[in-house]
């Protein structure tokens, strides 16, 4: 990824999140007493407290997230990355474990399926387990293998980013349905991951530049 690249990679990230992160925001006021600016869910009405941890814990995840994956910021700024981190473990936690709460806890939401509820269940534990191996491996100082797990945690915890788009387009062009919908949110989950793992194997720029030499080294006499 060239420098130029880097500095444009939190812009794209903040931009996939502003539909969940105004969405949340929304539902953060209705829940506090505010008006309704998107339709109301009664779910939420009595017990706003998991639905509160999740919004405030997702929007502060997904915008403070973007900018660890600035090369230029973790370069330049190594201090404010390693404390940033230690707040995007407590809130990516949050995320997860406040996501499995909503979905252990609430009732289903009308339109969605026994996927969904599996979906839910499996992402939201998987990204758990995606931040405690990221930890476990920068506390090693294994940084390739903490930068694979911190990206996989946060492509998931950016699932509704794309879910906005696959099923706002799958529903607009294959109809509706439940086992659609619910195909259509895992989508999202599948399609960020996928692109984590093509991030995650893409050989750096710094190994592209090396391999040259060591192949030459290794053909040396």
């Amino acid at each position: 990824m060239t420098r130029s690249t880097s500095r444009w990679v939190p812009a794209g990230l903040i931009a996939l999140a502003t539909v969940p992160v105004v969405a949340g925001t929304a539902r953060l006021v209705e829940v506090l007493g505010g008006p309704d600016l998107i339709p109301t869910d009664a779910r939420f009405a009595a017990a706003p407290v998991p639905v509160v941890v999740h919004v405030v814990s997702a929007i502060g995840y997904a915008l403070l997230g973007a900018f660890q994956f600035s090369a230029g910021i973790r370069r330049r700024h190594p201090g404010r990355h390693r404390r940033a981190g230690r707040v995007l473990v407590a809130l990516g936690i949050g995320v997860a474990g406040s996501a499995l709460w909503l979905t252990l806890a609430y009732p289903r939401k009308d339109g969605t399926g026994d996927l969904l509820y599996v979906f839910r269940l499996l992402f939201a534990a998987g990204m758990a387990a995606a931040i405690v191996l990221g930890l476990a491996a920068i506390r090693r100082g294994n940084i390739a293998r903490h930068h694979a797990w911190m990206t996989r945690a946060y492509a998931l915890g950016l699932g509704a980013g794309t879910q906005a788009f696959t099923v706002g387009f799958g529903e607009a062009l294959l109809g509706v349905g439940v086992v659609r919908h619910d195909l259509l949110m895992g989508a999202g989950w599948v399609i960020n991951l996928a692109v984590a793992e093509i991030i995650i194997r893409r050989p750096t720029g710094r190994q592209t530049r090396s391999t040259p030499t060591r192949t030459a080294l290794a053909g040396s006499p």
